[in-house]
């Protein structure tokens, strides 16, 4: 009996080994087999930085404006700064430059007018107190009457009045100027805010607006930078903790001629709903997901695909 039981005893601790190793071994080794293949996941192509909606950079763009001209194509690379269109409001900025040119100008006439004029009675001042001096000096040696040494002193006296209010007048027509130079820079700063400029060097992937098209903030074309495109994989919110940057990424389509190779770059650090949907029936179209993006290594064969849903796997 005594036997029998410790045997007894021993095949059940081997039999709780057993079932605890089974356990365990196995999700390990799950782990580790995922984690050796890779990462599949559904994805997009888009330039790094995003797709950019370009607006006018007027307060009245909320509201809504009037495209009046657009002067770029579907397609075509821009510089940074270079001309995309113009709203109606530019003819009525146009307008605001010309009058503040002209108040500028009239300004500076103005000045220069009050400039000469304050010369002239500083010149007339001048020569009242060599007047009032001499007359003095004269009446100190009986030749001149004291009547005219007070008339010569109070010509003097007002001539030099004379002078500092036209020097007083010559400040205020200056001080204008800069008041004038200031409304005109104001002006073309507002005329410039009606011409809608790229933002940054890039291509323009749509043009959302067309002259006589009235606007608001959803912009006029879309830019991207398509020299430097990512695709972005949604990965499993599950399957994230297997995601590391560095790790290389091949990204696949029947539109592309051949796979695409590139490096993960940035795990984005929000969890969202799945945004690209694939052909399988039996797919949670509910799934929470990471975005992670991956830089390409050759982006010419994407330049011209963003938004193409591709098959991204992730480590090798």
């Amino acid at each position: 009996m005594k036997l029998n039981s410790n045997r007894t005893r021993h095949l059940i601790m081997l039999v709780a080994a057993a079932t605890a190793l089974g356990a365990t071994w196995p999700a390990v080794t799950q782990d580790k087999a995922k984690a050796s293949r890779g990462v599949a996941a559904l994805g997009r192509l888009e330039p790094e930085g995003g797709i950019v909606r370009v607006s006018a950079p007027l307060p009245e763009t909320v509201a809504g404006v009037v495209v009046s001209r657009v002067v770029v194509e579907r397609g075509q690379d821009l510089k940074a700064g270079q001309l995309i269109g113009e709203i109606d409001m530019v003819t009525v900025a146009k307008a605001r430059v010309a009058e503040a040119q002209a108040g500028l100008e009239t300004a500076r006439r103005d000045a220069k007018a009050a400039a000469a004029s304050a010369e002239e009675a500083c010149v007339q001042a001048s020569v009242a107190a060599r007047q009032s001096r001499r007359k003095t000096e004269l009446q100190g040696r009986g030749l001149a009457s004291s009547e005219e040494t007070e008339v010569a002193k109070g010509d003097a006296e007002a001539g030099a009045a004379s002078c500092k209010s036209r020097n007083a007048a010559t400040g205020v027509a200056e001080s204008r100027i800069a008041s004038s130079q200031a409304l005109l820079a104001q002006r073309q700063a507002e005329l410039e805010r009606t011409y809608v400029r790229a933002p940054f060097a890039g291509r323009v992937l749509d043009l959302i607006a067309k002259p006589g098209e009235f606007v608001g903030p959803g912009g006029i074309v879309e830019m991207g930078r398509v020299d430097s495109m990512l695709a972005i994989a949604e990965v499993y919110e599950t399957d994230i903790r297997l995601v590391k940057v560095g790790q290389r990424a091949t990204v696949r389509s029947d539109a592309l001629a051949k796979p695409l190779q590139g490096a993960v770059t940035r795990i984005r650090p929000k969890v969202q709903k799945m945004d690209q949907i694939g052909d399988d029936p039996a797919a949670r179209k509910d799934a929470r997901i990471v975005e992670v993006e991956i830089k390409l290594d050759d982006s010419g064969p994407a330049a011209n695909l963003t938004n193409l849903q591709v098959e991204i796997e992730i480590g090798r």
